[in-house]
Parts: structure tokens; sequence; C-alpha cells
């Protein structure tokens, strides 16, 4: 078995250049799991399965598993029942697949590998019998310029029901590959393939790097079989008894930190107080319930010059307890009204006397934020997520000008606060928590003294690329 270094170093040491191929397979190579069972989970929860298709489904997996027939009729079964429906339907409904199911599944060192091949200037591309919809969102997250995927059939943006062209399984992936390679001019002996399943073996044998990785035993069997060394990553978080009881040990540390502070706050009639103890005391015993440590760089950014708008990258709800242990005091924020219900923030939110905005209500949105001008003239800081929600990858989102629009009015400084981790400890739309480190870096303070509304989206542009040069460095 050879871990991610040797894979990321044979990369290094390898052919450079564009005419050498990395192709990925997607399901159980760069996500662990499987995109379709999600996607049938899904739409079998919601009602959008009917009875047909469940028997039809069952039938075709039995006839896999148990007679060894390729996944050509359990296709069609899936695709016969989308017959009718809209394209653009199928392209938010895989969007939001990929947000709430699939991104949390993609393996970190899998983006490793990926930007490794990148940074070797080799000609990327995803390979799968998966369709574009469970695909396309994964390889422009990886940034993945090319894919080989089954495509379906529409007519006018409607769904025909059936494939448009062959199933990319088994042979049908080998020869897509070899088309492609072809096209695009690759030299396919010093090609890279990775693959998980027996089914792979003819597309791992087109290249001259075949590298299985988190192969099922069929293909360790066929690997042992050519010579191939294997590889396996580390699995994404997992549910287990000590990840379930940290978890629930670190909010409870977080309501017994707000607990003191309203305590404090009352004995002292001062909400000022209460959030200053809530803050220290709250976020040290969550994030130690946790086993989670920070690493931060330039803290002595987060006191040069307050009243300041600190702006964050927003992965995951862990992120509460991090601005708070960083924060400390004389600070509040802006968030989704969504928030305002949520028990792991509300009450942490009532103490910061945090604004909360509808996002679907541009007129509510903007009167919202007055308070938070005022809160700033006032000598307040305020914390606010430029990206507007909570990214499902590492990769940082587009910043929206809200945050910069508030540092205007105000003339008050921007402090960049970069964080790195904290959603592979906690991913988005999870409750748990893994220990680890948490990296942080607090940019200087960014002046706004010669800001202007006209020009706003080069301050964007300036400080976004503060968060990417900052997440480069550490890469490096």
């Amino acid at each position: 078995m050879a871990d991610i270094d040797d894979l990321l170093a044979d990369i290094a040491s390898g052919p450079q250049g564009p005419e050498v191929g990395a192709f990925f397979d997607f399901d159980g190579t760069l996500i662990d799991g499987y995109s379709a069972t999600l996607y049938f989970r899904e739409r079998l929860t919601t009602g959008q399965i009917g009875p047909a298709e469940l028997l039809g489904t069952l039938v075709e997996v039995f006839n896999m598993k148990s007679r060894g027939h390729d996944v050509t009729r359990l296709v069609e079964v899936a695709l016969q029942a989308l017959a009718g429906r809209e394209v653009a339907e199928l392209e938010q409904f895989a969007a939001d697949m990929w947000r709430t199911r699939i991104a949390p599944k993609v393996y970190p060192d899998a983006r490793r590998l990926v930007a490794a091949h990148l940074k070797a200037g080799h000609t990327v591309a995803l390979a799968s019998s998966a369709t574009r919809f469970q695909a396309a969102s994964a390889a422009a997250d990886l940034d993945i310029p090319h894919i080989l995927v089954t495509e379906i059939e529409d007519d006018d943006g409607i769904l025909t029901g059936r494939v448009d062209g062959p199933i990319l399984w088994g042979p049908g992936k080998a020869q897509a590959v070899r088309e492609f390679a072809e096209e695009h001019g690759l030299d396919l002996g010093s090609s890279y393939a990775y693959g998980n399943g027996a089914e792979d073996v003819p597309y791992l044998e087109v290249v001259g790097r075949p590298r299985p990785l988190n192969p099922d035993g069929g293909l360790t069997a066929a690997a042992a079989e050519r010579g191939w060394s294997v590889h396996r990553l580390t699995r994404v978080q997992r549910l287990t008894p000590l990840t379930v009881v940290r978890s629930a040990a670190s909010f409870a540390g977080l309501g017994v930190g707000v607990a003191a502070g309203l305590g404090m706050g009352l004995l002292n009639r001062d909400r000022g107080t209460a959030l200053t103890v809530a803050a220290a005391v709250g976020s040290e015993l969550s994030l130690a319930a946790a086993g989670v440590e920070l690493e931060v760089e330039g803290a002595e950014h987060l006191w040069a010059a307050r009243p300041a708008v600190f702006v964050f990258n927003h992965q995951s709800q862990l992120d509460v307890a991090i601005l708070a242990a960083l924060l400390r005091r004389d600070f509040t924020g802006v968030a989704k009204k969504e928030l305002s219900r949520d028990p792991a923030f509300a009450a942490m939110g009532w103490l910061a006397d945090v604004a909360y905005i509808d996002r679907t209500d541009a007129v509510q949105a903007r009167a919202a934020l007055a308070p938070a001008v005022d809160a700033l003239r006032d000598g307040k800081s305020l914390v606010i997520a430029p990206e507007g929600t909570r990214s499902p990858t590492p990769k940082l989102l587009p910043f929206k000008k809200g945050a910069f629009h508030l540092a205007l009015q105000a003339r008050v400084p921007m402090v960049p606060i970069v964080i790195r981790n904290a959603g592979a400890i906690m991913p988005a739309h999870s409750m748990l928590i893994s220990p680890g480190v948490v990296q942080v870096a607090v940019l200087p303070p960014v002046s706004t003294a010669r800001w202007t509304a006209k020009g706003l989206d080069r301050q964007v542009t300036r400080v976004r690329g503060m968060f990417l040069d900052q997440f480069a460095a550490w890469e490096a």
C-alpha cells in the first residue's frame, strides 16, 4: 500500500506537460461512495420514485451483484424514469445534491492528487459511467477541465429517457479514453488513470501508469495479477461513538459558556460583559471538548484597528466557536435569518446582537444592515462571511459586496480572517466534529480611507485575492 505522499512524489518525479493524461474515475475514486446511490436515496425519500422504477432498480442491482451483469440495464431503468423532465430542473436538483450530499464525500487527498497533476501541466479529465448531472459540479470544483461521462439525450431541453452515445462502463470507458487521447494528442504510455472497481481494468490497461485507488476486491485481485500497486486515500469523516460524544460535548461546552455569559450579564446588567464571558468560556470549552486546536498566524491584527469589519471564509458551523475564540469581545455580526432558529447559534447571536437578514428579500436585507453600520460607528466590530453562505468544499465561493458596503459606509478597516481545515473537521450540513488542527491566518487590516462606491468591485477582487494568496501559501 502506498500513501498519498508516495502518489504525489510519483507525479512530481514523472513526465510533465500536456501530452501526459491524468484520468480520474468518479464514484469510489474521487468520492467516498456512489453518487447514484445518493441520488436514488434522495429521490426515494422525496417521493420521486414510483413502484415500477423501484422494482426495476432492485432487480437490476440484484443482477449486477449476483449474475455479473453490467450497468447498462440499471442505467436504462433510471433514465426511463426521467423521460419528460426538463434539463433545467435536473440541473438544479444536481446542484442541490452536490452542495448537500456529494461534496462532503470528496476525499480530501483526491483534491491534492488532482492539483498535483494540474501543477505538472497534465491534461486532466474525469472519466465515469455517471451522467453529467452527477459529475459536472465535482469536476468544476476540482478544476478538472475535461469530462468523459454517460450523456443523456434531450429534445429541446426535455429529457427523452435515452442515452446519447455509449455508456462509459468497462470497455466503453476505455474506448472513450483512447478517443480523447487521440483527439488531444496524448501519450497514453506516459499517462495516468485512477479507478476503484473491477470494471475499470480495461480502462486502467489503456495507460502506462495505472493507479488502482480505493480498489474493491475484484480490482485488488486484478491488480495483484498484473503487478499494479494499489493505493487508498484516507476516508472522509464517519459516524463513530467517539465522534458523537465529542460533538455533543462540544455543543454542551458552547451552551455552558453562553449560560455563564448570561449569568454575568444579568449580574452586571451589561450585555457586553455577557458576550465577552460567553465568547471566551464557550469557545474554549467547545473547542477543547471536540479536540480542536487553533493554529493562528497574525493574531496581532485582531486588535490593531478596532472597530473593523472582519471577513472570513465560511465552511462550517464550527466557525462560530472559532470566531468567538478569536474576537472575544465588542463584536456583532450579520447572518441569514434561518440561523435565528438554530440552537447552536441563536443564543450567541442574541448576545452579540446579530442582524438577521432575509436573503430572498433585498429591501428587508438592506434595512436589517442599517443597525450594523450604527454598531460600527459606536465602536463595535462586525464579523461577516462575504461568500454569503457556507461553502460545501474548501474552494472559495464568489464574494458578495454587502460587507464592503458596510466598511465603506462606516469608514472602518476590513480585516480578512482566512480559515483552513474547518470544513474537514466539521463539514457543512454536518453536526459531527472530528479532532484536529484548524489553521487561521489573520491578515493585516485593509484601509477603506480611499474606497469609493464606484471602485468597490475592485476592492472585492483585491480582498478575495488575499484569501486566495493565503491558501496558495499554505499549499506551497
